[in-house]
C-alpha cells in the first residue's frame, strides 16, 4: 500500500524452517520521482537490543523529537529502504546479519524498478541497527554487487561485544557483561564463555583495508553503548587505512537524550549523517 511518498511492507525475504516467515521493508521516495538518473539508497536498520524495535523507527526518544530522518534524506536525493530482521527471541546471530544482507541485496536486484543506483546503495543504523549496519559494510567489504554497501553511517552501534561490558559508564543502565543481557541474548550464550562467538559477531572483528567508508556517531553520556565502543572502531578502521570519520556528542545519552530534553544532539546526529551520505553520493 502506498502512502504519499512511501510504499510499506514490501516483502524482501522469507525465512524461518518452513519458508512462511516474510520479511518486509518501507521504501521512501524523493518527491520529484522523475529523476533522469537512477538515485541513490540508504538502507536503515532499526535499533532495540535486536530484542525489540520495528522498522521506519529510531526508538520512541529520537522518533519523539519529530525530525522526520526519513524525510530529510528523501529531500536530500535518496531513496531510503527501512527494514525488518528476525529478532533475537526468534532467532540468534548470524539471522540478523543474513537479514540485513539480504534487504541490501533485494534493493540491488530491483534497482531499475525503483529508480535505485547499484554502485550508490549505503547503509545506515541506529544501536543495533548501526552493529548490522557496520557488519554489513564490513563482512563483505571487498565484495562488488550482491549485499555490499559502498558506504556505511551508525549511531551508538556495539562493535566489539568482548570488551563492551569493561567499557561501560559507572552509571550504566545496563551493561553486556550482565546475564542475560541484550548482547547474549544476540549470540544465545554467555560472553565470557564463547569469545569466539562474541568476535564473529563484532563489526571490529572484520575490519579490513577494503572496509567502505565510515561515519561513526556517538553520545559521551551513553548508559547502553558506551562511546568508546565507537571510538574502538574508528582506531581500528584508521588502522587499517579505512576513511573514517568519528563524531562525539557531549553529554548526549542513548537516543540522543540530553540533560535538557532538547533535540539538539539529534539534531547535529542526523544533520552530519545528511552531509556525509550526500558527500559519498556526490550530491551537490
Amino acid at each position: 500500500m502506498t502512502d504519499g511518498r512511501v510504499l510499506k511492507g514490501v516483502e524482501f525475504a522469507r525465512t524461518g524452517d518452513d519458508g512462511s516467515r516474510p520479511l518486509l521493508l518501507d521504501l521512501y521516495f524523493p518527491a520529484n520521482q522523475e529523476s533522469p538518473t537512477a538515485r541513490p539508497a540508504i538502507v536503515h536498520f532499526h535499533g532495540g537490543g535486536w530484542r525489540v524495535g520495528e522498522r521506519s523507527s529510531l526508538g520512541p526518544v529520537c522518533d519523539g523529537f519529530g525530525l522526520t530522518p526519513f524525510e530529510v534524506l528523501t529531500d536530500a536525493g535518496f531513496v531510503v529502504a527501512s527494514t525488518d530482521y528476525r529478532l533475537s527471541g526468534e532467532a540468534h546471530f548470524p539471522a540478523q546479519m543474513d537479514d540485513a544482507r539480504a534487504a541490501v541485496r533485494w534493493l540491488r536486484n530491483h534497482a531499475d524498478e525503483y529508480g535505485v543506483d547499484p554502485g550508490r546503495i549505503y547503509a545506515w543504523g541506529d544501536s543495533a541497527g548501526g552493529h548490522l549496519a557496520s557488519l554489513v559494510g564490513l563482512a563483505g567489504a571487498g565484495q562488488q554487487g550482491g549485499s555490499s554497501v559502498s558506504a556505511v553511517a551508525a549511531w551508538y552501534p556495539p562493535t566489539d561485544l568482548n570488551r563492551m561490558g569493561a567499557q561501560a559508564l559507572p552509571n550504566a543502565v545496563a551493561r553486556s557483561s550482565d546475564p542475560g543481557s541484550r548482547e547474549e541474548l544476540l549470540v544465545g550464550a554467555v560472553l565470557a564463555d564463547n569469545p569466539d562467538l562474541a568476535s564473529a559477531a563484532s563489526p571490529i572483528s572484520h575490519v579490513s583495508s577494503d572496509a567502505p567508508p565510515f561515519l561513526l556517531i556517538h553520545g559521551t553520556a551513553d548508559r547502553f553503548v558506551p562511546a568508546a565502543q565507537s571510538q574502538s572502531l574508528a582506531s581500528e578502521l584508521d588502522k587499517a587505512g579505512a576513511d573514517v570519520e568519528l563524531l562525539l556528542i557531549e553529554d548526549a545519552d542513548h537516543m540522543w537524550s540530553l540533560p535538557d530534553g532538547s533535540p539538539a544532539a539529534a539534531e547535529k546526529a542526523l544533520a552530519a549523517t545528511v552531509k556525509f551520505f550526500r558527500q559519498q553520493a556526490g550530491l551537490p
